[in-house]
């Protein structure tokens, strides 16, 4: 079976990584990323018999410099430093040394997006490249907004294929800015824009016009306890940090959660689906140098978070997605930020179409 064919006769495993690395520049990654990589290994059992490598990886980072250092144009340099660590780290842990290929950088200002595919694979026909930017907050100058990367991956037989598109955002922060936060997506749908769909379109496409999407970073939307909740009076004490520590206790908290409430409104990500995110340690905040010890300055939240869908998906199962979430986690052993790690990793079932359009869309509804 030829690497074309045995691309479009499995499901692809896709590793999704997102970082808020305070500000850090350089120093925001330790030399060795093994914890952040090697979960893969732990799933791929569910997909095969022998340890599987990622057909695709992607990774996000926020707040990669200060908004001064961003705007003179110093984060090209440091993402060009992560960039040569990351594929030498993710080649270092591949289970049958697999080879990886860049296939799209784009950073603006603190937010940036590094895609990688394994040579072998995905990567050799991988085309129509994209990569596509733009800003939110004061000014729209970037310290918050979002990146994206488009690829088209062929069809077995010359067929027109599937688009993967990635978006890495960064939205408001602060408990209460909960509608600039809905605003800041609302704008990011509409101004991270790609290339027309068709030659003859003159038309830009969004976001949502894809057949696999994946929306990733630190949205920042925060747990909002009612006053009355027991929890509530604790929320900056160490007996919520270990309240926090029960899975049951987590996934009543979740009701609170404001992007999920926001979502079930449906004000922001409509036609995305998450994994159960409170089956992990709220990722924010934490005190810098220590492992898994919350600040006592804000109220610990999932503000670190990964979405997706697929044109597969069904509007009548919004919960639902043909995009299976294998590993979905935050690892604590990263200290120089106040944010985990965050990383998921997804089986996706690639189905050869020759039909542009169903190949090639995402649900319109959705938008």
């Amino acid at each position: 079976m030829s690497p074309q064919e045995t691309t479009h006769s499995k499901r692809l495993l896709v590793q999704i990584a997102s970082y808020n690395t305070n500000l850090q520049g350089v120093l925001g990654l330790p030399q060795d990323l093994v914890d952040w990589l090697a979960p893969t290994l732990q799933v791929s059992s569910f997909l095969s018999r022998e340890r599987r490598a990622p057909d695709i990886v992607a990774v996000g980072f926020q707040e990669l410099l200060p908004l001064h250092l961003g705007l003179s144009g110093l984060s090209k340099s440091v993402i060009n430093n992560r960039d040569a660590l990351i594929l030498s780290q993710i080649e270092a842990h591949a289970p049958n040394k697999e080879s990886y290929s860049l296939i799209a950088k784009v950073v603006n200002v603190g937010v940036a997006l590094l895609v990688y595919a394994r040579d072998d694979g995905v990567a050799r026909w991988a085309c129509d490249v994209q990569t596509s930017w733009t800003g939110c907050g004061p000014g729209y100058m970037g310290n918050k907004g979002a990146v994206g990367a488009r690829f088209r991956v062929t069809g077995a037989e010359g067929g027109v294929g599937e688009t993967y598109t990635f978006v890495n955002c960064h939205l408001s922060a602060f408990d209460h800015k909960v509608k600039q936060r809905v605003a800041d997506y609302k704008h990011i749908v509409g101004t991270l824009l790609f290339g027309p769909l068709t030659g003859d379109s003159k038309t830009s496409s969004t976001l949502y016009d894809t057949s696999h999407l994946f929306l990733l970073g630190d949205l920042n939307f925060r747990l909002e306890l009612p006053l009355t909740h027991p929890l509530h009076p604790k929320y900056l004490t160490g007996d919520f940090s270990q309240a926090i520590e029960s899975e049951m206790t987590r996934e009543e908290l979740k009701e609170y959660d404001q992007l999920t409430v926001e979502k079930r409104k449906g004000n922001v990500f409509v036609g995305l689906r998450e994994g159960d995110f409170w089956k992990f340690k709220c990722s924010y905040k934490y005190e810098l140098g220590e492992v898994d010890k919350y600040s006592m300055k804000r109220m610990p939240s999932w503000t670190d978070r990964v979405l997706y869908a697929t044109y597969t998906d069904s509007v009548d199962t919004p919960d639902k997605s043909n995009i299976t979430n294998l590993l979905y986690t935050s690892i604590p052993s990263y200290t120089t930020s106040d944010h985990l790690v965050h990383l998921e990793t997804r089986g996706i079932v690639v189905t050869p179409t020759t039909s542009a359009t169903q190949s090639s869309r995402f649900h319109r509804s959705n938008t």
